[in-house]
């Protein structure tokens, strides 16, 4: 018994010891640094550039074989992928305050903080502004900032991804001193012929492009969809180069994403996932609302089955990390089918019977989603951090804070990567 007790008290000492050495932890984090400007520096700022990296990349969007991708409140890299295991950097369009975006035929919609911008990409080496609806997104509501009317000021913080070594106390949670605006993540972790049609509202068969199960813009007949924290924001877009702007709905606290099935929107919410009846495009109708915990909700629908992520973490609140499978097949009454449970997801895609789920900091994971009471998982890829993704036949596009990736799921078992851009970000010495 002695020897024992002796023994354990030795491994206490030492346990005690071990925790008064400095640890080294390489962490990866989002800085912000605050900065001004003024509405006429947001409004003169849109130039087409020479391509640049990736360092902070947002939402996705495809087109005929050309890729969007929005670097946060900078602007959109354009991207030739039309041989997807050889992407082509070809342009970046340079939009202040930037966060979302949608195309239809060669016209390319974007908000620029206050403001909603129509662009003609025809030539993507050369984008040229159409026109703009001004002053019609308050408070830069898509990726923040707050713009000061009278003093015609938008006051921002830029978001940048710092990967950096720092020292901790052993098991004690990393320290963040001299680090207040940070938010720290776990490291587990010329154009088709359908752009060639003349952009002055001249009868074409209209062609839209995909976005992401994370995207606030959404098209639909002749409606551009736009949601912000408690609004959808209707622009019609008859004469594609000219968008007017429209009905406003209020859609309730804590929207977050919008998805367009059919004539039906479904709209992700904090508390709940809502659907409208989009078959009088110009006035959408609330039919129901599926409520959950208090979480960020995105959401993908194939036939009747609604799929929702919900996910933990700021700005989310909540504390809830799961797939949610929901029978739509009543509107009017969606109901729970089964819920699985999950890492941290974010965004989804679904090539039905394939659903793709990414989990932010663990990854990418690859599901049979045949029977809703039986999903089964096929493959979960590791070692990158994966935001949103956009199913598109048998080529999944996916972007994460590391940057884009590109996968070959026609066995869908075994993803075969394609095609990477990474991200080049700082890395300051410890």
């Amino acid at each position: 018994m002695k020897l024992t007790f002796y023994a354990l008290l030795g491994i206490v000492l030492v346990g005690l010891n071990g925790c008064t050495d400095k640890c080294k932890e390489t962490r990866t984090f989002r800085q912000y640094t605050p900065f001004t400007l003024t509405v006429a520096q947001v409004r003169n700022g849109i130039q087409t550039e020479q391509p640049r990296t990736l360092a902070s990349p947002g939402k996705i969007y495809t087109k005929d074989g050309f890729l969007f991708i929005n670097e946060i409140k900078e602007g959109i890299h354009v991207i030739d992928n039309r041989n997807p295991a050889n992407p082509k950097m070809v342009s970046f369009l340079r939009i202040p305050g930037n966060g979302d975006m949608a195309v239809r035929n060669n016209i390319l919609y974007a908000d620029s903080y206050m403001d909603l911008v129509a662009f003609d990409i025809r030539d993507p080496q050369n984008i040229r502004e159409l026109n703009r609806v001004k002053d019609v997104f308050p408070n830069g509501q898509f990726e923040g900032g707050f713009w000061n009317v009278q003093q015609d000021l938008i006051s921002d913080q830029k978001a940048e991804y710092v990967t950096q070594t720092v020292s901790t106390d052993c098991e004690d949670a990393v320290t963040t001193a001299g680090c207040r605006n940070c938010v720290f993540f776990d490291m587990r972790g010329g154009l088709s012929q359908n752009f060639s049609n003349a952009p002055n509202g001249s009868p074409v068969p209209s062609t839209n492009g995909t976005g992401g199960s994370m995207a606030r813009f959404a098209l639909y007949d002749n409606y551009l969809y736009t949601v912000s924290q408690s609004e959808m924001q209707l622009f019609d877009i008859r004469t594609p180069a000219n968008p007017k702007k429209g009905n406003k709905i209020n859609l309730g606290w804590g929207i977050e994403t919008i998805f367009p099935y059919k004539d039906k929107l479904f709209i992700g919410a904090q508390t709940g996932m809502h659907i409208y009846d989009n078959s009088n495009p110009e006035q959408p109708v609330r039919m129901s609302t599926f409520q959950h915990a208090q979480v960020c909700d995105p959401v993908v629908v194939h036939e009747d089955k609604a799929y929702v992520t919900l996910r933990s973490g700021s700005p989310c609140v909540g504390f809830t990390n799961q797939l949610e499978v929901v029978d739509v097949s009543n509107l009017y009454n969606p109901r729970l089918l089964k819920t699985y449970p999950m890492k941290n997801p974010h965004g989804l895609g679904i090539d039905f019977p394939t659903l793709f789920i990414s989990e932010g900091a663990y990854g990418l994971k690859t599901f049979n989603a045949n029977d809703a009471l039986n999903i089964d998982q096929l493959e979960h890829l590791e070692g990158f951090h994966a935001f949103d993704v956009i199913p598109l036949g048998t080529s999944l596009l996916l972007i994460g804070m590391d940057g884009f990736y590109q996968y070959d799921y026609s066995n869908p078992k075994k993803l075969r990567l394609l095609s990477k851009i990474p991200v080049q970000r700082p890395y300051p010495a410890s």
